[in-house]
């Protein structure tokens, strides 16, 4: 293995991130690895539509991504070979061909079930040696992936072999790597020196509030609820990431109240998940998976449902997070758990148990056998 490409889609962050540790992990083992949009191989203005269309969904309307999800769960035909919508989404075969042709690729990795479709079909029609892989984003069997045909299927835990062995082409080749996340996750500070590089009180109980790159959710009815109801001794973050508007209410709403800091988008992600003791997030595959690398309790919005229901389960069922349907009740159990100490030190041992695999370098490890068979 000496040439890689990763094959992303940019429907959220999520699967750019997965990308991009990827991408890290193997050119730190002098691996040469790129990373694409696939959905340009149809077109660029149709690949910024679907990011626009999937970001505006999320943030105003996720009831209809809830919907669109659960109705491709009972119905999977929606995306079989003989679809619209399949035939949509692998219009760009012929263009991904030529490109990996012209790249001189030897393995080809897909974050996202659209590139996998995509590339079955390239592969069928125009024959190419390469190696090829699909690396599940979430805690499910995502719907569509049975349509596609690769070589190695990657998948986050055990329980969800039996699934994907059952439902797809290559049973023989599904492995359980979990997902991978950037390096700066597997390193850590002490909780105390990541509050004092952050500034904040290292005598302090701290919150942690971030609902996805796109700062989406009930930030601000929720830090409302926490702060009403917190004793002293509590102090909470809220990161807005690209939600700029979140970011300058919630600055004006919380101005000189030292309980509170507000931050924008940053790269200090991996550093305040070290000073917090509670991580309130929306459940996509990376955030919890993130939070799972650093041993943080997590406590969780279900916003959109959807894939996102399974990741909430799969955690909640270890033992390291709690959610509820409303708003309020999940402020007052984060105070709860903050207050107390003994549960929160219960849910961060379950993730100590569970022990998050390193994704990336397991990854690394199977395609790099499969290039030596």
């Amino acid at each position: 293995m000496k040439n890689v490409i990763v094959l992303s889609c940019s429907t959220g962050q999520g699967h750019n991130s997965c990308a991009e540790a990827i991408k890290s992990y193997f050119e730190e083992k002098n691996i040469n690895c790129e990373v694409s949009e696939s959905l340009e191989f149809i077109s660029p203005g149709f690949a910024k539509f679907i990011s626009w269309g999937h970001n505006f969904i999320y943030r105003h309307i996720p009831w209809f991504f809830r919907w669109g999800y659960n109705f491709s769960e009972r119905h999977p035909g929606v995306l079989n070979s003989g679809s619209a919508i399949n035939m949509v989404l692998t219009a760009g075969a012929g263009r991904l061909y030529e490109h990996l042709a012209a790249g001189g690729y030897d393995t080809v990795i897909c974050t996202h079930v659209f590139p996998s479709l995509a590339l079955t079909a390239a592969l069928r029609k125009y024959p190419l040696s390469v190696q090829t892989a699909f690396v599940d984003t979430d805690y499910t069997f995502s719907p569509g992936t049975e349509f596609s045909d690769l070589q190695w299927y990657f998948v986050p835990s055990d329980s969800l072999r039996g699934d994907f062995e059952r439902r797809i082409a290559a049973p023989h080749r599904t492995v359980t790597t979990g997902i991978p996340v950037r390096g700066e996750f597997w390193t850590r500070h002490t909780r105390d020196e990541a509050r004092r590089m952050l500034n904040i009180d290292v005598r302090a109980k701290h919150l942690l509030v971030m609902c996805g790159s796109m700062g989406c959710g009930p930030i601000m009815k929720l830090l409302r609820r926490v702060t009403d109801g917190a004793p002293r001794g509590i102090v909470v973050t809220a990161i807005c990431g690209t939600n700029e508007r979140l970011r300058r209410k919630l600055e004006r709403r919380y101005a000189g109240d030292g309980r509170v800091h507000i931050v924008g988008y940053t790269g200090d992600v991996s550093l305040y998940m070290d000073s917090a003791d509670l991580y309130i997030t929306k459940p996509g595959g990376i955030s919890v998976t993130e939070a799972a690398a650093k041993n943080l309790p997590m406590a969780f919005i279900d916003l959109v449902s959807g894939c996102e229901k399974y990741n909430m389960e799969f955690y909640t069922d270890l033992g390291a997070a709690i959610t509820d349907t409303s708003v309020d009740r999940l402020a007052q159990r984060c105070v709860q758990l903050l207050t107390s100490g003994d549960e929160l030190r219960k849910m961060r041992s379950a993730l100590e148990d569970y022990r998050q695999p390193n994704g990336a370098e397991l990854i690394y490890y199977e395609l790099s056998k499969g290039t030596e068979q």
